[in-house]
């Protein structure tokens, strides 16, 4: 278990995740979305007071495809987004697991630092574009960088109503990456 990276957990514990209930957001009466948010707040303050990062705000909003996004501001937070994100990967998960426990299903908790993600996701889409366009004017494959799971969905979703490719997951764990294939 030692030499399990943390984005081996994270895939391993996905599943487990995935099978339980998972009610529609408009299931959800404005005081359960508000339980939600107030319990995934909570376990995010505790796991912030053993961080060094002073005062610090937590906004709150939703996200385009009905998840809760938590946005954290502050001052010196470099620490929670860490190397290439893998620190603030590891907070959401971690957030997104307590959640899950005490709320007693799985919502999509999204953890964001000074709009890091948002900035990554539109650098991600960006790419998602491109790659696509290259693909469909070359006629041929493009295979992307490994990525986390988190990253590898934006790209689903970005080129999901593209009609001129399909996009694929590929390789095991770290090295798991999207193949952009056209369409013939």
């Amino acid at each position: 278990m030692e030499n399990e990276t943390q984005e081996d957990l994270v895939e391993e514990a996905a599943p487990r995740f995935e099978k339980e209930p998972v009610p529609e957001r408009m299931d959800l009466t404005d005081e359960e979305l508000d339980h939600v948010a107030d319990t995934a707040i909570a376990s995010l303050k505790q796991i912030l007071k053993h961080f060094d990062v002073g005062e610090v705000t937590i906004d709150e909003y939703d996200g385009d495809e009905g998840e809760l996004i938590l946005d954290i501001t502050g001052d010196d937070l470099a620490v929670l987004i860490g190397r290439h994100g893998r620190t603030l990967e590891a907070l959401q998960f971690i957030v997104s697991a307590l959640t899950v426990r005490q709320i007693g299903f799985r919502f999509p908790v999204i953890i964001d630092i000074e709009g890091y993600k948002n900035r990554q996701r539109q650098k991600l889409e960006a790419l998602a574009r491109s790659s696509a366009k290259k693909a469909a004017q070359n006629g041929r494959s493009v295979k992307l960088r490994p990525m986390s799971p988190y990253e590898r969905r934006i790209i689903h979703v970005a080129l999901r109503d593209d009609s001129r490719v399909r996009t694929a997951s590929e390789g095991e764990g770290p090295a798991r990456h999207i193949v952009i294939l056209p369409v013939r």
